[in-house]
This record gives C-alpha cells, sequence and structure tokens, in this order.
C-alpha cells in the first residue's frame, strides 16, 4: 500500500509562487507514474500535470503550460510541483496521485494523498 503526503501549500499572490511536494512510503516510489490534481470548490477534480517513473516524459494540462513545472527525485521518493505566476483560478486542494503503468496508459490512478490548500489572492 502506497501512502503519499503532500506539503507546502499555502497562501500566494497573484504572480507569485509556490512549490508544493509529496512523499511516498510503503511502495516501490520508482514504478509508478506520479500526478498532481486539483480540485477548486464547486468544480471537477482535474489532472493538472504527471510525470512519468523515470521523469522523461510529462504531461501538463493547457492551462498551466509555461508556469507549472512536475518533476520527481527516486531517491527522495518524492514529487514536486513547481507553480509560477499564480493566477486566482489556481485556487485549489491540490492532491498527489500515484498510478502503476505508463504515463499516458489508460491505468487509473489508485494512490492518492490527502491534499494541500493552495489559496491565491489577486
Amino acid at each position: 500500500q502506497v501512502r503519499l503526503v503532500e506539503s507546502g501549500g499555502g497562501l500566494a499572490q497573484a504572480g507569485g509562487s509556490l512549490r508544493v511536494s509529496c512523499t511516498a512510503s510503503g511502495g516501490t516510489f520508482s514504478r509508478y507514474t506520479m500526478a498532481w490534481f486539483r480540485q477548486a470548490p464547486g468544480k471537477e477534480r482535474e489532472l493538472v500535470c504527471a510525470i512519468s517513473w523515470n521523469g522523461g516524459s510529462t504531461y501538463y494540462a493547457d492551462s498551466v503550460k509555461g508556469r507549472f513545472t512536475i518533476s520527481r527525485d527516486n531517491a527522495k521518493n518524492t514529487v514536486y510541483l513547481q507553480m509560477n505566476s499564480l493566477k486566482p483560478e489556481d485556487a485549489a486542494v491540490y492532491y498527489c496521485a500515484a498510478k502503476s503503468g505508463a504515463l499516458n496508459a489508460g491505468t487509473k490512478y489508485a494512490y492518492w494523498g490527502q491534499g494541500t490548500l493552495v489559496s491565491v489572492s489577486s
């Protein structure tokens, strides 16, 4: 069983930056595709970005391309999300998730963190 714990959320001003982290335990971290999802109040959860097991492939939603960067450190069992040029519409609870299989495979994300709140003031 993989356990994911997010950290690093908080309040940022529009145009500012935040970095959130997710540390995994209980599994072989390097075997998993990792992703960040977010859910804003009243909205559905959406996939923000994802990274393959070795960091060689990434995916970004159009809304965050060029502003957000996902990375991972398999030695530390940690995936990061660097958020720059934040906009008020980026405010949401951000969830870390893990799945077996390739980034573009149709497998579901089976493991989820508890979420970390990101707020953006205008």
